[in-house]
């Protein structure tokens, strides 16, 4: 019986392996050399057993796992474990490259930031919904004419979360900044694994 690690890889199973390195590419996890060297391994790989080297490091692992002598994809989701510190802005270092204090005070309070602003977000989501329901309820159920009430009532409501969390209009507009600087970022590393994996893949058929 063929050992799992032995299967042959189809070309679409190759291309799933290449968008999920891809994927962890865009999230920042690698680099652009060693997404490069990866991707190179993994259009080049023949066998399930060769593609793990270059997802070891990885959360999720092989994006491929073996079922019964088949092979299947994994489910996985890069993004839910994104190092937010890892697709933050490129912070002050010393000149040899080792990162200072003051660069891991920043980006210490970054992190910070980042989580406090997706917290509030959050609650931002609850407040509104609830806020929609007791409406709803107060004006279609119970019929009470005074049910627009709750509306005037949500500055303050969604001003509680901030006040907790000490959370300022200058931190708020921050943390916009950060998230379109984040997103910008991201969608740079999506374009260049989608143009590394067209390119792997045109050199595939050019030599088959």
């Amino acid at each position: 019986m063929t050992e799992p690690d032995d299967l042959l890889l189809s070309d679409a199973e190759r291309l799933h392996a290449l968008m999920a390195l891809g994927d962890h590419y865009a999230f920042g996890r690698l680099d652009d050399s060693e997404f490069h060297a990866r991707s190179g391994d993994v259009a080049a790989a023949r066998t399930l057993g060769q593609l793990r080297g270059a997802f070891a490091d990885l959360p999720g692992g092989t994006p491929l796992t073996s079922v019964d002598g088949m092979i299947v994809q994994s489910a996985t989701n890069p993004g839910a474990q994104l190092d937010v510190s890892s697709s933050s802005p490129t912070s002050p270092s010393s000149p040899t490259g080792a990162v200072t204090p003051a660069a891991r005070g920043t980006d210490a309070d970054l992190e910070d930031l980042r989580k406090r602003g997706k917290l509030v977000e959050s609650l931002d989501g609850v407040v509104l919904g609830l806020t929609l329901i007791t409406f709803l309820v107060l004006q279609l159920i119970v019929d009470w004419q005074y049910a627009w009430i709750v509306w005037p009532s949500l500055a303050l409501t969604l001003g509680i979360p901030r006040l907790v969390l000490r959370y300022t209009d200058s931190d708020e507009q921050t943390y916009e900044t950060l998230k379109k600087a984040d997103q910008k970022a991201r969608e740079e590393r999506l374009r260049a694994a989608t143009e590394r994996i067209r390119e792997l893949g045109d050199g595939r058929e050019s030599r088959d």
